[in-house]
């Protein structure tokens, strides 16, 4: 039997140049599941994306997966793509053991919890304050670099990774420290600051706005000293204090530190995003 598959309607661009299309997966012709495929233009070489595979559960574990996603491959490359992404949930269990097989390397997960309510309070030596001016110009500067470090990290090139985080530091902080719904705070220990956090209002799961933590690291001279949890429950406190009664974050694969932080303060994992090179 011939797996194949089959469009279910034209290619969509947007203005940015992003490309998206469906396809029906069929065997001998007939739909036996779906896949939705997409590209992110990014800074400089479209991005191919496996936004969704659905093989339906009477024609699961007779390897319609396995070609609808090499097949789905072949369709990114025919996009000039060179990488393919995909987000796995994390209790997809077979989705996760065909991403492996497939040759996906782990990237990262998606993490959320529930604020707690009260939110939790800060240890006594410690306070927050909104970043300076002067501050959040030198702590912007310092974010772009260390988000290219994270994208270089992962395969992307050392230009291709700093145009693409300056494009995103843009894009969510429009009006820089006052764009609404921004939250961008230090942390002090008996008054030196030790650290900082940026919280922003975000959709975190489908059609539920919550609150996102896109930064938060401690200045090195302080680190292992309980700093990192301190700005973890001021984020808490934050969302709280806007209203919102979710948080989420996502932690790049190897920081195993960061992750067990995160851990222990009751954030679960959603999904599990996976990376390869398309040759």
């Amino acid at each position: 039997m011939t797996t194949t598959l089959r469009p279910t309607g034209p290619t969509q661009r947007d203005e940015s140049g992003a490309t998206s299309r469906g396809y029906d997966v069929c065997v001998n012709g007939r739909p036996v599941g779906a896949v939705e495929l997409a590209t992110d233009p990014g800074a400089g070489r479209p991005v191919g994306r496996i936004r969704s595979l659905r093989i339906d559960d009477a024609d699961r574990r007779r390897g319609r997966g396995t070609v609808a996603a090499l097949a789905a491959e072949e369709v990114l490359r025919g996009w000039r793509c060179t990488e393919v992404r995909t987000s796995v949930p994390a209790d997809a269990v077979p989705a996760l053991r065909l991403a492996c097989a497939l040759g996906y390397t782990e990237r990262g997960r998606n993490m959320i919890k529930e604020v707690a309510s009260p939110p939790p309070s800060l240890p006594a030596h410690v306070e927050s304050r909104p970043m300076t001016e002067t501050e959040f110009d030198r702590w912007r500067s310092h974010a772009v670099r260390h988000f290219a470090r994270d994208l270089t990290s992962g395969g992307s090139p050392e230009g291709e990774a700093l145009a693409l985080s300056e494009a995103v530091h843009a894009r969510l902080l429009p009006d820089g420290r006052g764009t609404p719904g921004v939250h961008i705070h230090t942390l002090l220990a008996d008054g030196t600051a030790v650290g900082h956090i940026w919280v922003a209002e975000q959709e975190v799961r489908p059609g539920e706005v919550g609150a996102y933590v896109f930064d938060v690291e401690v200045a090195e001279p302080y680190r292992g000293r309980g700093h990192g949890r301190a700005l973890m429950l001021l984020a808490e406190r934050i969302a709280a204090e806007a209203g919102q009664s979710l948080i989420a974050l996502h932690v790049f694969e190897g920081n195993d530190r960061a992750r067990t932080l995160y851990e222990s303060l009751g954030y679960r994992t959603t999904h599990r995003n996976f990376v390869k090179r398309l040759l």
